[in-house]
C-alpha cells in the first residue's frame, strides 16, 4: 500500500506527544476523541494510536535514560519497576477482555474516571510528601493499568504514572518508566490487532508516527529541565482534568 501523509495529523500528534513524553499520559487520552471528531473510525484509531505509541513509547524510554531522568540500566531500581509494570500489563489485559464482555461499557468508563480522578487529586494533595519504595503498590499498579487499557484504549498513562508518584518512585523516573511501559503494552497490542486481521494503520499511522517521534527529544529533555514541584503540579491538574474529562462525558 502506498505511504500517505496527513499533514495536519502530524502538528497534532507532535503536541499530544509532547504532553505525553513531558508528563508520562496524554496521548492516547487526547488524541482518539480528536481524531473521532475528525470523522476516523475506532477500528482505524486504535491500531494507528498503539502503533505510534508502540515506537515513541522505546524511544521516550531511551532519551529520558539519555537525559538523566531515569536509569534503565539491568539490576536497577528503575529497570525492575519497569518490568514488574510491563510483566503485569499483560496479565491486565487478559482480565480487562473477560470484564468488558461482563460489564455495560459506562460503567467501564465511569470506573477510569473515578479512578483518575482520585490518583490526580491525591498527587495535589500529597505532591509535598515523600513516599517510601512499595514493591506491592507497583504490581498492582501494572495490572490496574493494563485493565484500564484494555478495556477502554486510554486510561494507562495517567494511572501508571500517577500512580507510580504515589507509590514512592521519583517524578523524573515515573515518566520514563512510563513511557518505556506503555511502549511495551503497545506493541502487545497493535500485534493482537494484527494476528485477529485488522490491516496494518496505513492512512493513520505514518502521520501520527511522524508527529510523535519528533516530539520525543524535545519532551524527554524538558523533563531533565522541570523542578519535581512543578511536574508534580502539572501531572496532579493534567491527571485531574483528564478524570473530570471521562466523568462528564460518561454522565452527560
Amino acid at each position: 500500500m502506498e505511504i500517505r501523509l496527513i499533514l495536519p495529523l502530524i502538528p497534532l500528534a507532535f503536541i499530544c506527544e509532547t504532553v505525553d513524553s513531558s508528563l508520562g499520559m496524554g496521548y492516547g487520552t487526547t488524541l482518539t476523541p480528536l481524531l473521532l471528531l475528525l470523522g476516523y473510525e475506532p477500528v482505524e484509531i486504535v491500531p494507528a494510536v498503539l502503533f505510534s505509541e508502540f515506537v515513541t513509547g522505546i524511544l521516550a524510554g531511551f532519551f529520558h535514560h539519555e537525559f538523566g531522568n531515569v536509569n534503565l540500566k539491568p539490576g536497577t531500581r528503575d529497570f525492575k519497576v519497569t518490568a514488574i509494570l510491563t510483566a503485569l500489563s499483560v496479565v491486565g489485559v487478559v482480565i480487562a477482555v473477560i470484564t468488558t464482555i461482563a460489564l455495560p461499557s459506562w460503567v467501564i468508563k465511569a470506573y477510569i474516571g473515578v479512578l483518575v480522578l482520585g490518583i490526580g487529586l491525591a498527587i495535589l494533595f500529597y505532591r509535598h510528601k515523600h513516599f517510601t519504595l512499595s514493591w506491592k503498590r507497583i504490581a498492582g499498579l501494572g495490572l490496574l493499568a493494563a485493565f484500564n487499557k484494555g478495556v477502554s484504549g486510554g486510561g494507562y498513562g495517567p494511572v501508571i504514572t500517577g500512580g507510580q508518584v504515589l507509590s514512592g518512585v521519583n517524578i523524573r523516573s515515573a515518566v520514563g518508566i512510563a513511557s518505556l511501559a506503555e511502549g511495551v503494552t503497545s506493541a502487545v497490542g497493535i500485534g493482537i490487532y494484527l494476528l485477529s486481521g485488522v490491516p496494518f494503520p496505513m492512512k493513520l499511522g505514518p502521520s501520527l508516527l511522524l508527529g510523535a517521534v519528533l516530539s520525543v527529544p524535545l519532551a524527554s529533555f524538558m523533563v531533565s529541565r522541570f523542578s519535581a514541584r512543578r511536574m508534580a503540579l502539572a501531572m496532579g491538574g493534567l491527571t485531574t482534568l483528564l478524570g473530570s474529562y471521562t466523568l462528564v462525558r460518561v454522565l452527560f
